[in-house]
């Protein structure tokens, strides 16, 4: 039996909550510092991931054995560097080995060097360095910040004057930090997120997704952390998911015991089918959000079963449920810009369906917002069409004058935003 403690207080973290409190393997599950939704299955304290010295006392205090992070903010930070000299474990990468999403040009460079298709770049410092490269491509434009940006930290733009802005908000005014940017060729095709259970040499595939990152239907508006995830992806052949595998992720976690950085806990691949293949957009350290509330429920194994077995070494056996899992966000009005809290949310109690909270807090006796992403409402069905019915039918239950969603996910026409 044991005892597990998740980080993070997201729809992500309470989707590992739900599922590793099924576990016949757990004893006790904590959580820090955990939302509403975690705090039914979860024990949740108040406590300041980034006060090692604390954070530290805590997890031997109660004798945890494993720690699962939810965000990147935490890998960065070094949550598994920090407790390297103890027996708990943590699935999730050393600070060194998190670089694939922290550094974009650290993942550029692996992905060179070991012949992992992605995108031609270059990266520049200088603002008007950087504006003369770009007056030499055509549009559209793809930017990237190479530091971590809250999934907000890529534009792609078909208008130059736009470009140039992005550029001189990154380069001049420092939006994100005093990091470099990458500016990309632009690649055509339909994107998909593939998930993988990782342990040094070991990997085990998820089923692929596809996130819609622009905040409105059709696809347009600003990007997005992810307004809905549709699983699985009919446009997405298995053959382009097996070269996906064999000359991508397999690869890159060759590379990195290869590069002495040995990767552990779930490596997101954010791929796009191109005309000569798969290729790489983004990699991310961590469980995508919201992936993992689709992922979780699709998901038929023992969750803690799995990253046990990883961490002995063997080479476990995920099975998942078949037909087709929808994830529909909603959202705070105004998001992914300025927006309103405390608004309060009723109806959750008469869904039929599973929903995870993404940034919600108590107030008094009432659940009101507290983030830009609100509620993830996943539905199951065999079809697609019955599915998509079904989520959205339960999502009109729910009444809160300030939440807002898209009425398009999972549609085909809508599917695969190039480099976004």
């Amino acid at each position: 039996m044991m005892n597990v403690l998740i980080l993070g207080s997201g729809g992500r973290e309470h989707a590992l909550c739900q599922k590793i409190s099924e576990s016949p393997l757990l004893s006790q599950l904590y959580a820090i510092p955990g939302n509403p939704g975690i705090n039914e299955v979860a024990l949740c304290y108040d406590i300041d991931p980034k006060n090692h010295h604390a954070l530290k006392r805590f997890v031997l205090s109660k004798k945890i054995d494993l720690i699962i992070p939810g965000s990147e903010i935490y890998l960065v930070d070094g949550i598994t560097d920090l407790f390297a000299d103890t027996n708990v474990r943590v699935f999730g990468p050393t600070k060194q080995a998190a670089q694939l999403e922290s550094s974009k040009v650290f993942a550029k460079n692996i992905m060179t060097k070991y012949h992992i298709p992605t995108a031609d770049y270059n990266t520049f410092t200088d603002y008007d360095k950087a504006c003369d490269y770009l007056e030499q491509l055509s549009s559209p434009y793809v930017i990237k910040y190479n530091g971590l940006a809250g999934g907000k930290g890529v534009t792609v733009t078909a208008d130059l004057s736009e470009a140039k802005e992005i550029l001189k908000s990154l380069l001049v005014d420092h939006q994100y930090g005093d990091e470099s940017v990458i500016i990309e060729t632009f690649l055509t095709g339909d994107e998909f997120s593939f998930m993988c259970f990782v342990h040094h040499d070991i990997i085990i595939p998820m089923p692929i997704c596809q996130d819609h990152k622009p905040l409105l239907d059709n696809g347009i508006g600003p990007n997005t952390g992810g307004m809905g995830m549709v699983c699985p992806v009919d446009s997405i052949t298995d053959q382009t998911i097996q070269k996906a595998f064999t000359e991508i992720m397999q690869p890159i976690v060759t590379a990195m015991v290869k590069e002495g950085h040995p990767f552990t806990g779930f490596l997101y691949g954010g791929l796009i089918q191109t005309e000569s293949g798969p290729k790489v957009i983004e990699f991310n350290a961590r469980f995508g959000d919201p992936e993992a509330e689709v992922l979780c429920l699709k998901l038929k194994s023992d969750l803690l079963s799995i990253i046990v077995n990883l961490f002995d070494g063997l080479k476990p056996n995920a099975e998942w449920h078949s037909g087709y899992h929808l994830g529909v966000v909603l959202a705070s009005k105004g998001y992914p810009k300025k927006y309103s809290k405390n608004q309060a949310i009723h109806g959750l109690n008469q869904l039929k369906t599973p929903y995870f909270h993404m940034g919600t807090k108590n107030k008094g006796n009432t659940l009101v917002t507290a983030g830009g992403r609100v509620l993830c409402v996943v539905g199951h069905k065999q079809t697609f069409k019955e599915t998509q019915q079904f989520t959205y039918s339960e999502i009109k239950k729910i009444s809160c004058d300030t939440l807002m969603y898209r009425s398009d996910i999972g549609q085909k026409s809508q599917r695969g935003y190039s480099n976004e």
